[in-house]
């Protein structure tokens, strides 16, 4: 399982090993990491050229060090130091190498301004920095650190902007210069990086959007952090996790022993999502899916799907019919008019584990105490979903996605998959789960049913709600990670993600995307 850190998490544990070697020793093996990267990254070292934005903390000196030795090594290396003060010695290791300085604060001759600002506005440090950033064949990021929050100020808002004009990769230190590492919030300008090196442990904010996004391809570099680290905050399940964790049959299983799912939706406007959240939880390997609605999403489910067993409800009647299951989805289509509130009700009067989206989560932001249940619940809405239920901007959950996520899970004592550009899972005193697969061609009508069948097959298979969307936001998005498709094509991939994952069991499962 991949662990994530919040800020204080990394600065408590850096302090920890940090005292128990010589000084220097911590940035001289993030240097060498780093400069590693660099030197892959460029393929050819000799003769490139390589600008550094260095900003006055330890980040910085990564930089210096790492330039200078890859000035050793025959590349041309330019030093942009934007603060009033700068990391000495990787400075004059630098020098000693032949990199060149361009000094916009005045730290290397220590007569800058007091504070941060630089001499000049934006004007002169484009005129100082745009031609060495333009002709790059690689700029490393190391302005900002992990203790940077909130908008970068001047001239480090104005690098950032210009690290995006380069036509070489850009390499961020530890972290991209903009990027909140602890939530991955960004407040104003950000450098969006081809590659991050990361130091010891990944940070949150470069797994989480919108952070995650400007992180590019993220590489851990051990400095030998492991055993000082604390319990994670948040955590990302791998394949080999998910080989260990989904429900398989055995020798003595029945259909009623794997799980018996009932799905609770579409309508007379909404008939598609009925047939795509039952083949959703037929497609995971539910042993049974009993589906209840009213008359026109009952034709459609009875035509395509002849596994299931069907109830057809009367106007305004509940599910009091249907046999036993040991889950239920409710929601996707359902309508939300007084005949979906009596569906919805029934459901969530059952002692059993209730999945609910879709309309479903509109019908509980009317009138939140459905939610509250003893059986478990699951909720997965999207921003927009949530912003309904927690009463606040759509556009301020998209910015805070973390934050909001977990203030949903405590506020309404419910387990939250949270969907979007970074799917997020919690539950209230556990670390939050970030899901690392997917892409954006799943931005498509539809699929949010499939994923909504998926994870109720999971949870009537006997999965805790953490566990069950965790797993269902892995398959749902290895499923649909090949575009373009539709949410057919991602119910119909189900069987082979679930196939191929049990059977490489043995496998490790790191995300492509993280490497390290």
């Amino acid at each position: 399982m991949l662990t994530a850190y919040t800020t204080d998490q990394i600065r408590a544990a850096e302090s920890a090993l940090m005292a128990g070697l010589p000084e220097g020793t911590l940035m001289e093996r993030a240097a060498t990491g780093l400069a590693v990267v660099c030197a892959r990254t460029l393929g050819q070292v000799y003769g490139s050229r390589v600008v550094l934005l260095v900003g006055g903390g330890d980040n910085g000196g990564d930089a210096l060090y790492a330039g200078a030795r890859l000035a050793s090594r025959g590349a041309r290396v330019d030093a942009i130091l934007a603060g009033t003060r700068v990391h000495p010695a990787g400075l004059a290791a630098l020098r000693r190498s032949g990199g060149r300085v361009t000094d916009l604060g005045g730290a290397a001759s220590g007569d800058g301004p007091a504070g941060d600002a630089p001499r000049g506005g934006e004007a002169s440090v484009r005129a100082a920095a745009g031609e060495l950033v333009r002709a790059a064949d690689l700029v490393v990021d190391g302005l900002a650190g992990i203790g940077g929050t909130g908008a970068l100020r001047e001239p480090y808002a104005t690098l950032a902007g210009l690290a995006g004009e380069t036509p070489g990769a850009v390499v961020a230190v530890d972290v991209p210069s903009g990027v909140d590492a602890g939530s991955g919030r960004i407040d104003g300008p950000a450098v969006r990086a081809d590659v991050t090196v990361t130091f010891g442990a990944y940070k949150i904010g470069l797994l989480v959007d919108p952070g995650a996004g400007n992180a590019g391809r993220v590489e851990l570099v051990d400095i030998g952090l492991g055993p000082y680290l604390p319990d994670p905050e948040a955590t990302a399940l791998t394949g080999a996790d998910m080989a260990t964790m989904l429900p398989r049959p055995d020798a003595g299983s029945d259909k009623y022993s794997r799980g018996v799912v009932g799905v609770a939706a579409g309508s007379h406007e909404y008939t598609g999502a009925a047939v795509l959240a039952v083949g959703g939880a037929i497609r995971a390997g539910a042993g049974m899916v009993r589906y209840a609605g009213v008359a026109e999403p009952v034709a459609q489910v009875r035509a395509r799907w002849s596994e299931a067993v069907i109830t057809p409800l009367e106007p305004g009647e509940g599910v009091d019919r249907v046999g036993r299951v040991q889950a239920w989805v409710l929601g996707p289509g359902l309508g939300t008019g007084p005949e979906s509130l009596a569906i919805a009700r029934s459901v969530l009067a059952s002692d059993v584990p209730v999945l609910v989206d879709a309309d479903a989560l509109t019908l509980a932001a009317q009138d939140r105490s459905l939610l509250r249940r003893a059986a478990p619940v699951l909720i997965t809405p999207h921003a927009g979903e949530l912003s309904r239920l927690l009463d606040v901007p759509r556009a301020r959950i998209e910015a805070r996605r973390l934050e909001h996520v977990r203030w949903a899970a405590s506020e309404l004592g419910v387990t939250v998959l949270l969907k979007g550009s970074t799917t997020l899972v919690a539950q209230e005193d556990r670390p939050v789960r970030v899901n690392l697969t997917g892409s954006p061609w799943l931005a498509t009508g539809g699929t949010g049913d499939v994923l909504a069948g998926l994870a109720g097959a999971l949870l009537a298979g006997g999965l805790s709600g953490y566990d069950a969307a965790s797993c269902a936001a892995y398959l749902h998005g290895i499923a649909g990670r090949h575009g373009p498709l539709a949410a057919w094509d991602v119910l119909e991939a189900i069987p082979g993600m679930i196939r191929s994952l049990i059977d490489r069991r043995r496998e490790g499962g790191r995300p492509a995307r993280l490497e390290g």
